[in-house]
């Protein structure tokens, strides 16, 4: 069997996903297709069962009545108070809580003083991955995370209480979106004791609880895309379990979760936005709000416990050999620190989905090698948020090293990545595809939303005999660029399973009738990896790969392309949103407007 990956140690074995031959098979198996992948986990994802008299408290608090009316209308309101105390398996960043503690905030490596920041919501003007941290408290995290509860209480009331001074009721800027009040309260409910531990902040603080309750059961609803509702409901949950008199409110709320992760996700796992980071921060609210579920002994619905065994396989399909993530829909290259924690605190062990047709991505593996391949159309606008015209780009690791990259990061703008080359990042040439007369294969447009282009991808998987073994082939072809230039993009990529060879052909095809006259100029484009140094052929047919480790790759083009390959500038975003320079190498040229092929090989040199 082929040996595992940084994936597969996270991974039990699951009959249902071995989709390679064994060696013992390899003989008298020369092509096979195989199946679609199939989901890990029945799944519900109906509100949990309750009982007739629990419907009835349900549909009065949706219609407004109120939960302490609902759960005890003849005793006299004590106020509330949090029944429990949340013990979250989830990690913060310990540096940006260390930056905490020196009186920075630490966002993808951009600083920002405590003291200096304007915490009013409708006149600060914060960058977008400023606003998410500030407004949506998931700095207590970090702090919690790099230091004893002593040490960390007065930075935490430090900021929460210029927080609640800048912010002394709801309003309508950024700390008021669904999602930002969701991601508050949640925190504020799990790291309660970092806020509470002094009389004169402690009932400021369940008075803030209390009102983003209440505003959120009013509001929930108008977030601006799936994963803000699954975030305004998770908090609403964890204010019904943890708050007095949260009964209704934890009925309500069940039901509305279960919705909500239902148009959130697809069947195979994957959320529609097809974001590894969107995967990520929904599988971290249900880790959180099953802490909560623990807190006060009570077993989470099977639409929350589910719902992340359905999370993890999608995730792990775009972890690399280093256990990082690959660059898609906006992502960096998250790190191995981040995505093994989080998969280990949601408790769920499997294996990566290696033939993800909703969502989208193809994960072929041999030996140490790794390849990720984009064989799905862009999300939906009212799905993307840092939406890439990247159909058709792959990845390439080998033994932990990225030798093949798209660009990323375009989700980290506003950090270190500076907000005038986010839409550049969400091009098509940011990633390892081939490009049309400088055309992106999807419009890009502005605040991570995209246009016209991909509306079907064609997708075919099969293991095929090589004559030295058995390889993985995929044949993908996207219709982008067949109104535009009226041909169509079709990509094939073989990986051995020896992981030594992956060889590639790009072939563009007349699309209707009749193909068009004249001549387009295309670019193949390969992002390469970080610390890799790139030097061309003589016979500029190709170029040698100088890996940091001293392996050798070699890159060539078929020997009958009339082109010649050249090196690049690009850039490379890691997992913590610093952009890294790096090369490219570029094959490009003029090809007949009624179609063309392009042949290239990857391969391990010794």
């Amino acid at each position: 069997m082929e040996a595992t990956d940084a994936a597969e140690q996270l991974a039990i074995p699951l009959d249902d996903l071995a989709e390679e031959p064994s060696r013992a098979d390899e003989h008298r198996v020369a092509e096979r297709v195989l199946e679609p992948s199939r989901a890990l986990v029945p799944l519900d994802l109906g509100a949990p069962r309750i009982s007739p008299a629990e419907r009835l408290v349900r549909l009065a608090y949706r219609i407004g009545v109120p939960g302490k009316t609902l759960t005890s209308p003849l005793r006299k309101s004590a106020g509330s108070r949090l029944l429990a105390t949340v013990d979250t398996p989830l990690a913060g960043d310990r540096s940006a809580g260390i930056a905490l503690r020196a009186g920075h905030f630490l966002v993808h490596g951009v600083k920002a003083p405590i003291g200096q920041l304007d915490f009013a919501s409708a006149s600060a003007k914060l960058t977008p991955p400023f606003e998410r941290a500030v407004h949506g408290y998931g700095w207590l995290r970090d702090l919690a995370g790099c230091c004893s509860r002593e040490q960390a209480v007065p930075v935490a009331m430090r900021i929460h209480t210029a927080w609640l001074d800048a912010n002394p009721k709801p309003g309508k800027a950024a700390a008021w979106e669904v999602e930002q009040v969701g991601h508050r309260l949640l925190s504020w409910l799990v790291h309660a004791p970092l806020l509470m531990t002094e009389d004169r902040l402690r009932g400021r603080t369940l008075a803030a609880i209390s009102e983003s309750a209440r505003w959120l059961d009013r509001n929930v609803g108008n977030a601006t895309d799936g994963l803000g509702q699954v975030t305004g409901w998770t908090a609403l949950v964890a204010a019904g379990l943890l708050l007095s008199d949260g009964k209704p409110r934890r009925l309500f709320a069940e039901a509305g979760l279960a919705n909500a992760l239902g148009d959130l996700v697809a069947e195979d796992g994957g959320v529609l936005s097809r974001s590894p980071l969107a995967q990520m921060d929904a599988l971290a609210l249900l880790v959180e709000l099953s802490a909560c579920y623990k807190a006060v002994k009570r077993d989470p619905p099977e639409s929350v416990t589910g719902m992340m065994a359905l999370l993890v396989p999608p995730l792990l399909t775009l972890m690399h050999g280093d256990a990082g993530l690959g660059s898609w829909q906006g992502a960096g290259a998250v790190s191995a620190e981040k995505v093994t924690g989080l998969v280990r605190a949601s408790g769920v062990r499997t294996r990566p989905l290696k033939d993800v047709r909703q969502w989208g991505f193809q994960r072929a593996t041999g030996e140490k090698t790794v390849l990720q391949f984009d064989a799905a159309p862009p999300p939906l606008p009212r799905h993307a948020r840092a939406g890439c015209a990247s159909t058709l780009a792959f990845e390439l690791s080998s033994a932990g090293q990225r030798i093949i990259v798209n660009c990323g990061g375009s989700a980290f703008a506003g950090g270190q990545v500076p907000l005038r080359i986010e839409q550049g990042l969400r091009a098509t040439a940011a990633h390892s595809t081939l490009v049309l007369d400088d055309a992106n294969s999807t419009a890009v447009l502005i605040k991570g939303k995209l246009g016209a282009g991909v509306n079907e991808v064609e997708i075919d998987r099969r293991t095929i005999g090589t004559g030295r073994g058995t390889a993985t082939r995929l044949e993908a072809s996207h219709d982008g660029y067949s109104q535009r230039f009226g041909l169509v993009h079709r990509r094939i990529l073989a990986l051995r399973d020896d992981g030594t060879e992956l060889l590639g052909e790009d072939v563009l095809l007349p699309f209707g009738k009749r193909g068009k006259r004249g001549k387009i100029g295309f670019a193949i484009r390969f992002h390469i990896g970080p610390g890799i140094e790139l030097r061309l052929a003589e016979d500029r047919k190709g170029a040698g790969l100088a890996l940091p480790d001293g392996r050798q790759w070699q890159f060539r083009v078929s020997g009958d392309f009339a082109g010649e390959v050249a090196i690049e500038e690009s850039l490379w975003v890691d997992g913590n949103g610093r952009p890294q320079p790096i090369e490219q190498l570029v094959v490009q040229g003029m090809t007949s407007r009624s179609g063309g092929n392009f042949s290239w090989l990857l391969k391990q040199m010794g």
